[in-house]
Parts: C-alpha cells; sequence; structure tokens
C-alpha cells in the first residue's frame, strides 16, 4: 500500500484517484470464462499499490445483458452471473479494509423490459398507475400507428415502440430499456430506496449514468434540427 493519504470528508471524491473496472472483463476468479467480483476481489492489493482511492464499478445488478449491464431488471440485487449480492458485500469490506472506497454505476433513466414494473405496465390497461411508472403515449394519426413523436433512439431508428393494445413507450436507448417517468413520485421513492439499500450495505458512492436523459421536455415535442445540433 502506497504512503499517501487517502482523501477524507464528505468531499472526499473530488480529490480521489478512481479506477474504472468493468467486473465482466476484469478477471475470473471461479474459471467459467465471465469476469466476476471475486475477479475484483483477488487484485484489491494491486489496486492499492497503485495508489487508487476508489474502485468505481461498471453495473453488477440482476440484468438479461440485453446491454452490457445497463439495462437493470432489479436495482436491488447482484446478478449471480457475478457472484451475488454476498460477493459484493465481501468486496466493500475488504475493500474498505485497505482504505478503498467502492463506487457503483446507477442507472436510473430506465429499467430492463424485464423489471417487475414494466411487466406489470404491459399486463396493465393504459392510463393506469403501473403505465405511469413509465412513458406511454398514443400514437399519431388515425388508427395511432406513427410514434408520438419524431425522437430517435441513440442506438438508431424510433425511440418508441408499439405494445399490442395499441400505446406505445418510450426508450431513449433499446427497445429493452423502456425510460421511466420522472415526472411520477413513485419512481423517486424507489431510486431512494435503491441508494439506501446501498448505502447501508457499505457502498460509498455512485456514478449516474444518462443523468441528462431522466429530464424531458414537456409535452415530448418534437426534435428540431437546433435540438439535434445540441
Amino acid at each position: 500500500m502506497t504512503d499517501r493519504s487517502r482523501p477524507a470528508g464528505p468531499h472526499w471524491w473530488t480529490n480521489a484517484v478512481f479506477y474504472q473496472v468493468y467486473p465482466r472483463s476484469f478477471a475470473d476468479s471461479n474459471g467459467d470464462g465471465v469476469g466476476d467480483l471475486g475477479g475484483v476481489l483477488a487484485h484489491l492489493d494491486h489496486l492499492s499499490l497503485l495508489g487508487v482511492d476508489a474502485i468505481w464499478l461498471n453495473p453488477v445488478n440482476v440484468s438479461p445483458m440485453a446491454d452490457h449491464g445497463y439495462d437493470v431488471a432489479d436495482p436491488r440485487d447482484v446478478d449471480p452471473l457475478f457472484g451475488g449480492l454476498e460477493a459484493l458485500e465481501h468486496l466493500v469490506a475488504e475493500a474498505h479494509a485497505r482504505g478503498i472506497r467502492i463506487t457503483m454505476d446507477l442507472v436510473p433513466n430506465h429499467t430492463s423490459s424485464q423489471h417487475a414494473w414494466f411487466l406489470a405496465a404491459l399486463a396493465s390497461a393504459p392510463g393506469s398507475p403501473e403505465r405511469e411508472r413509465y412513458i406511454f403515449r398514443d400514437g399519431l394519426g388515425r388508427a395511432g400507428d406513427r410514434p408520438p413523436n419524431n425522437w430517435v433512439s441513440v442506438f438508431g431508428g424510433p425511440a418508441w415502440t408499439r405494445v399490442p393494445d395499441g400505446q406505445w413507450y418510450l426508450h431513449l436507448f433499446d427497445a429493452e430499456q423502456p425510460d421511466l417517468n420522472w415526472d411520477n413520485p413513485e419512481v423517486f421513492d424507489d431510486l431512494e430506496k435503491t441508494l439506501r439499500f446501498w448505502l447501508d450495505r457499505g457502498v460509498d458512492g455512485f456514478r449516474i449514468d444518462v443523468a441528462h436523459g431522466m429530464a424531458k421536455p414537456p409535452g415530448l415535442p418534437d426534435m428540431t434540427i437546433t435540438d439535434i445540433e445540441m
């Protein structure tokens, strides 16, 4: 371990040395060909010698892995692929023993299409509380067969997908990543539960993914050339 003092206080992160870890490709501890949290654990001493103050873990939540883990099906659990919740708790304890903090990726803009909330939304009627957790809209045209606006997904194609009852849901990324409705207080409350869940387990902080996407313009107007250039 280096003799450099670790940053302290509530603003420790402003002067900290972070090391980003994408667990799936970092190190495999059990020989199954997939990196895991045990692999990160095995390299803690190396990271300490490098003078790392904090590890930034890319997504380890339960996920179908349609977008490298950024499609989260359960934000309050760890995917068995990486060793499960117990493996993360062990990693946090061992990292703290070496003076290394653990921060996690947080993905609040959207969920996986396999998240329990979205499955409930698909099973519920238009205008239901379940659908209000996401951004569902009626389509344009007499038959409602055109997307509600001209927004384009980051991954290409329309940012809207139609469901069997005729409504459309918004996804700024893949169709398997439906956007949450941040005008709904229930969404805020659930994020608070997620933050508390991980903080109670010793996680030191979070990196907010796609923070800019959480706020949508009122009425979801069509994009203009100026909007695209910005």
